[in-house]
């Protein structure tokens, strides 16, 4: 993350809202025409990283049981779901951290779920994205998840986590690549939120929110839209 990109949230606030985003699904139903794909551009490693993400969502799926997740959501009290969280957290915490400059040679990229884990590596935005759809994936509503854009004091730098909300007005549950323990807002005092957004709204540091307005992130439209793509392969 870019400390320039803090200008964006003025171009946010100003563009015009677009047409809602489509909506992603099946997001480990690898074709073998994708699977083809990532290992020309990533090698002979990215089918096994693939089914190593295939895997964990499924383990996931098993240990809860049929109802487990749903359960736990039910309760909206953030305890019930604080294991799944963890072990989403912690799958995508194990994807070694590189710049975006070494990793694509440019300074600034957002790549979906199956780049990230194929390729082996990301940033903070590529953990965030990731978390998020692994958890829509799970069955965890959109409405109580929000990629989160933040001043991180610790490395005075911008930074990107996922935060999970039980109820629109509690202390949302960080999962965030530079802290391995999912822990409450309250505790991580070091971020400072600037803006956030789902598949639906944007919200700025003070609560409020333009409805569609995620469609605006010019990055986060992109990597929806290369999703489809892959979907589609």
């Amino acid at each position: 993350m870019h400390r320039h990109r803090l200008t964006c949230l003025l171009s946010l606030c100003a563009a015009a809202l677009l047409a809602a985003l489509p909506v992603w699904s099946g997001l480990t139903d690898f074709s073998p025409g994708l699977i083809e794909a990532m290992q020309k551009r990533f090698g002979a490693e990215a089918p096994r990283r693939l089914q190593q993400f295939q895997s964990a969502l499924s383990q996931i799926r098993r240990q809860a049981g049929a109802d487990g997740i749903r359960n736990a959501v039910q309760t909206a009290s953030g305890k019930a779901e604080l294991p799944w969280l963890q072990k989403v957290n912690d799958f995508f915490n194990k994807v070694p951290y590189l710049t975006d400059q070494e990793h694509w040679g440019v300074p600034d990229y957002w790549a979906t779920p199956a780049e990230m884990v194929a390729s082996w590596g990301g940033d903070c935005e590529d953990y965030a994205i990731a978390k998020y759809m692994s958890l829509k994936e799970l069955g965890f509503p959109v409405e109580r998840l929000r990629i989160t854009y933040v001043r991180a004091v610790k490395i005075g730098e911008t930074h990107m986590v996922l935060a999970y909300y039980p109820y629109p007005s509690a202390d949302p549950l960080i999962l965030d690549n530079l802290v391995d323990e999912v822990q409450p807002a309250s505790q991580r005092t070091d971020l400072i939120p600037v803006y956030s957004f789902n598949d639906e709204d944007l919200w700025l540091a003070n609560g409020s929110n333009r409805k569609g307005g995620a469609s605006t992130v010019r990055l986060w439209r992109e990597v929806i839209e290369k999703m489809e793509k892959e979907k589609r392969m």
